[in-house]
């Protein structure tokens, strides 16, 4: 296959999936997507593709966990959604770091991180039951700097990964993914566990910046 060949193949898949994205639901965008799950490496791409485009439709980070682990399995679907879940992350993250103004949110932000530590602020944050947008935004207000924020992803995402890979093994086909299997991918006790652990860590650091604030 030539390079023209390639280079209009990735086109019309990325044409394919701009629009698919704006003119269906994801679960519904998905199913569509199944015979390219066949093939793996064009799969990839559309995952990646997806990703990138994520944000801006408020479309749930699991659900590319969801497709990783359908079309790969555990072994390689977990560090592959994983990729995804932490390339999602960007757009918001360096739109608001780029448009972030010099207010008393912003200081504040800053101040926080600085007592946290950019990683752990970032990881501990993620572990919460908070939109995964919103943590980038807030992240990118307070100006952490790029390679922190994404390990701290890639290790905040870690649980809702698993849970989405694990759903997505599971399925016989991405025709079967409703929005309540999507919405139910992760189980209250888990949530509830793992936004324990991400208050604890983040207890200490928030407790100075609150008793600094009041002196």
């Amino acid at each position: 296959m030539n390079r023209r060949v390639r280079l209009a193949l990735g086109g019309a898949v990325g044409l394919v999936v701009v629009l698919g994205l704006f003119l269906t639901s994801p679960t519904a965008f998905l199913s569509q997507l199944s015979w390219v799950a066949a093939n793996p490496l064009l799969f990839a791409v559309v995952l990646l593709a997806v990703s990138v485009v994520r944000p801006f439709l408020a479309w749930p980070t699991t659900l590319l966990a969801v497709a990783a682990g359908y079309a790969y399995g555990l072994a390689v679907g977990l560090p592959f959604a994983l990729l995804l879940m932490t390339v999602t992350a960007l757009p918001p993250f360096l739109l608001a770091r780029r448009a972030r103004g010099t207010g008393r949110m912003t200081t504040a932000s800053e101040q926080f991180v600085e007592r946290a530590g950019d990683f752990r602020s970032v990881a501990a944050s993620r572990f919460l039951p908070a939109p995964s947008d919103v943590v980038s935004v807030a992240a990118g207000v307070a100006n952490v700097s790029l390679v922190p924020f994404l390990l701290g992803t890639a290790v905040g995402e870690l649980p809702w990964a698993i849970a989405g890979v694990f759903l997505g093994s599971s399925l016989d086909g991405l025709s079967g993914l409703s929005a309540d299997s999507l919405a139910s991918v992760v189980d209250v006790r888990l949530v509830a566990a793992v936004a324990l652990v991400g208050l604890l860590v983040l207890a200490g650091p928030l407790y100075r910046h609150v008793t600094s604030q009041e002196t």
